[in-house]
């Protein structure tokens, strides 16, 4: 069964990386939550995905320039039209997926090149082990799994904590490697949905290799009957609940022909 994680929470309705995103996400029946997280001024790790403040808030500059404190300040959420929001630390984030009362996967973005270097994923280590959910248990009902389009980043996790699932995420394929290979320290493939098209043969190497794949972001339908015919282990889409129905059109669509 082809897994249904929210990308930045219920995106496509909700501002993305905020607490109500990631509320609906689970209210949709969502089997994951997708987040990107950075370091602040402080060393506090916050849901977002941009280096600047300007796209999905009402301050401007670097978010590593701010404190938590400057950043609770700001309203990252009327830029969406849906009201006002404030910022979402990762260990808010990690509380509401252990509250959720049943099983969550939770995929978790390092972003690079960061000013705090491998300090971004020994915070997150630490952050985990406080929870819980460093040790990749597979009796518990929360499951966290690490991401990078860094490859040393994902190295950095395998020595910190060996038994947590890490996904190279993929933009173009990596230089230097064989179809189907990914950079060491990499368990789960997650190439974009573009690369997916622009290469057919990807999903059936990856597969030859022994890894599974987890596919970013699915959002129209045409995409939701590729992934469904190369049986993709995850999809990471803006529209759960969306998604859920096109994923099972697509396999009825399938088994019918």
């Amino acid at each position: 069964m082809t897994l249904v994680v929210a990308h930045r929470g219920a995106s496509a309705a909700l501002p993305e990386h905020t607490i109500g995103a990631y509320e609906l996400a689970l209210a949709q029946g969502a089997d994951g939550l997708e987040c990107d997280v950075r370091l602040t001024r402080d060393e506090q790790l916050v849901c977002l995905h941009d280096r600047r403040l300007e796209r999905t808030s009402n301050g401007r500059g670097l978010v590593v320039d701010h404190t938590l404190a400057q950043l609770r300040r700001l309203d990252f959420g009327s830029w969406h039209g849906t009201g006002p929001a404030r910022v979402l630390t990762l260990d808010q984030l990690l509380g509401l997926v252990r509250d959720a009362g049943r099983p969550v996967r939770l995929l978790i973005e390092t972003k690079h090149p960061s000013r705090h270097g491998a300090q971004v994923e020994r915070r997150l280590i630490a952050l985990l082990h406080r929870h819980g959910l460093a040790i990749g248990d597979p009796d518990r009902p929360v499951q966290v799994t690490v991401m990078s389009f860094a490859a040393l980043a994902l190295r950095r996790i395998r020595l910190l904590a060996p038994a947590l699932p890490t996904v190279q995420l993929l933009q173009l394929l990596p230089p230097g490697l064989p179809v189907g290979r990914l950079p060491f320290g990499s368990r789960i493939a997650g190439p974009g949905i573009e690369l997916l098209r622009a290469r057919p043969g990807l999903v059936p190497a990856l597969r030859a290799a022994g890894h599974q794949v987890y596919v970013w972001t699915v959002n129209a339908p045409a995409d939701f009957a590729l992934v469904t015919q190369h049986g993709v282990d995850a999809v990471i889409t803006d529209e759960p609940a969306a998604a859920r129905s096109a994923l099972r059109r697509a396999a009825e669509e399938a088994d019918a022909s």
